[in-house]
């Protein structure tokens, strides 16, 4: 009975420290279940924190890239606006200055040959005797007279030769007939010499006063108003308004040599192409502001401006039109793209416009400038080789020796290039640089292939240079007609320039032609340089006869 009792009463022991252990782990599951919540929790609470700082990291970078960027557009403003027009490279410290970055002194270099002295002996001399005063023609000692030797010491003195206008007083001769002729069958009593030659009919003025006028300005690239003003203050007093209508009235006399020239260009096979603003301030339809567009179309015999309203491929096209063959040196611009898509026409883009891309960067970011100038080096030393290829005759051992060094840095420069646009180390403005670069590479290797093709396209800008330099001076045209001449004149001015001929004697002449037959001549084949005998070449060289005379 006591075992019973004993066995009863460890059973109820047993059973109240089962419910205290049942009790006990129930609190421990809670406890564990409550702090499973929080660390739940407390991941979650991780993890959104993380995420946040991760995303404003992202943004910290996009600004810092942001911010970069605009730092490097103020560079690139300032230097604009306050630095040096020049492409040489600038580092910022002296321990980062390389041989393409100095910039050489100005004037004479030590070492290098001079210039020959400049020969005068084309310019009509005028002679000038100096004797002694009468007083110093004896000896200073015995007071005996000097002797006059036939021998003389000379020097020469250039003088400017301003100019001085005057009037041709025409004097026509009249005659009267003596004879018993009746007036029915003779005709009149009187008879009078012919009149005198005029370029523009009832016009005062000269062949040789329009010629300076149209010279002055598009050629020299001087304001109409300042010219007048030269002429007022040598006698010569015009009006603006007579000058404009004069110009008006010329237009279509210049325009056949205009057409032939442009008609010469299109038979070229390579051509440097361009374009720049021009104002032209008169309202047409369709058309909300006074911006024009001046392009140039550059052969090896003549230049061609064209002016139009837009500045569209459909320029090029009007002037190419969809036969013309052959490679067109050009920028980056889009319009060319376009028109090379039919496939007759070869695009080969400008080196110049690349180096220009990576001497910006070195600017606008000046941690990237040592990168950057590597890559100038290399573009330098293309250049080198392929002047040193071009200095031996096409075909030749030399030329292919040479052609094959060129060849290989050609091919490391794009390997190179490659990699550089893998690796993706670089900021975003360093990648686009080098993309761009990758995506223009067959038009600017044209050069490798065709060596009569130039790496740059620096004819046509400059082409352009008088150009931009009468904008700034006169601003534009007031009017279509006035850009209409613009550009004739223009073209016909780098056209002569590009033959050396001397385009004030050649508009002399074309005018004084144009005033004998009283309207455009019938063979204008005598005006262009390329039907030119070289007598007349050598004629059309020389200053015009007459130029002091307005």
């Amino acid at each position: 009975m006591d075992v019973l009792q004993n066995i009863s009463l460890r059973q109820h022991q047993f059973s109240d420290l089962h419910l205290e252990l049942l009790s006990a782990y129930s609190v421990l599951e809670t406890q564990y279940q409550q702090q499973k919540i929080e660390l739940i929790e407390y991941k979650c609470q991780a993890n959104y924190w993380q995420a946040q700082f991760k995303q404003i990291k992202s943004k910290e970078s996009e600004w810092l890239e942001k911010i970069s960027a605009l730092e490097a557009l103020l560079r690139k403003r300032e230097q604009q606006l306050f630095g040096r027009s020049s492409e040489r490279s600038t580092p910022q410290s002296e321990k980062q200055k390389s041989v393409l970055a100095v910039s050489r002194p100005r004037g004479h270099q030590p070492g290098a040959r001079g210039h020959a002295k400049r020969s005068y002996d084309q310019l009509p001399s005028v002679e000038e005797i100096i004797p002694l005063p009468l007083e110093k023609r004896v000896c200073g000692c015995c007071g005996c007279p000097l002797k006059v030797l036939t021998r003389t010491e000379d020097s020469q003195i250039i003088e400017v030769i301003h100019v001085s206008a005057y009037q041709r007083v025409i004097r026509r001769h009249r005659y009267e007939r003596c004879c018993a002729c009746s007036p029915e069958e003779a005709g009149k009593r009187l008879i009078t010499a012919p009149v005198a030659a005029r370029l523009l009919p009832k016009s005062k003025l000269g062949a040789s006063v329009w010629a300076l006028l149209l010279i002055k300005k598009y050629a020299y690239q001087q304001p109409l108003n300042r010219v007048l003003n030269e002429l007022s203050a040598n006698g010569l007093s015009l009006a603006m308004g007579t000058v404009v209508d004069g110009w008006k009235r010329l237009l279509p006399l210049l325009m056949p040599i205009y057409d032939a020239i442009s008609q010469r260009n299109l038979e070229a096979d390579h051509w440097h192409a361009d374009e720049t603003r021009w104002r032209v301030f008169e309202a047409i339809e369709g058309k909300a502001n006074s911006r024009w567009y001046l392009w140039i179309f550059s052969s090896k015999e003549t230049v061609v401006y064209k002016l139009d309203p837009t500045r569209s491929s459909a320029v090029p096209k009007a002037h190419f039109g969809e036969e013309a063959k052959g490679i067109v040196s050009v920028d980056r611009y889009v319009a060319y793209k376009v028109v090379a898509k039919a496939g007759l026409l070869v695009l080969a883009f400008c080196w110049a416009h690349v180096r220009r891309d990576f001497l910006s960067h070195a600017k606008s970011y000046p941690k990237e400038e040592a990168w950057a100038l590597g890559w100038v080096k290399r573009i330098g030393k293309l250049y080198q080789l392929n002047h040193e290829r071009l200095v031996f005759s096409v075909g030749s051992a030399e030329f292919k020796k040479a052609d094959c060094l060129l060849s290989e840095e050609v091919k490391d420069f794009r390997r190179q290039m490659d990699e550089e646009v893998k690796e993706g180390e670089r900021i975003t403005a360093a990648k686009s640089v080098l993309i761009s670069l990758s995506n223009h590479w067959e038009g600017l290797t044209v050069f490798v292939t065709h060596p009569h093709i130039p790496m740059d396209n620096n004819t046509a800008e400059r082409g352009l240079r008088d150009a931009v330099v009468g904008r700034k001076v006169y601003y534009g045209s007031g009017s279509q007609w006035a850009g209409e001449l613009a550009v004739v004149m223009l073209t016909m001015v780098a056209t002569l320039k590009l033959w050396g001929l001397n385009a004030h004697t050649w508009l002399l002449a074309y005018f004084q032609e144009c005033s004998v037959s009283g309207e455009v001549p019938k063979s204008i084949e005598s005006f262009l340089p390329w039907q030119m005998t070289d007598k007349q070449k050598i004629l059309f060289s020389q200053p015009p006869i007459g130029e002091e005379s307005g």
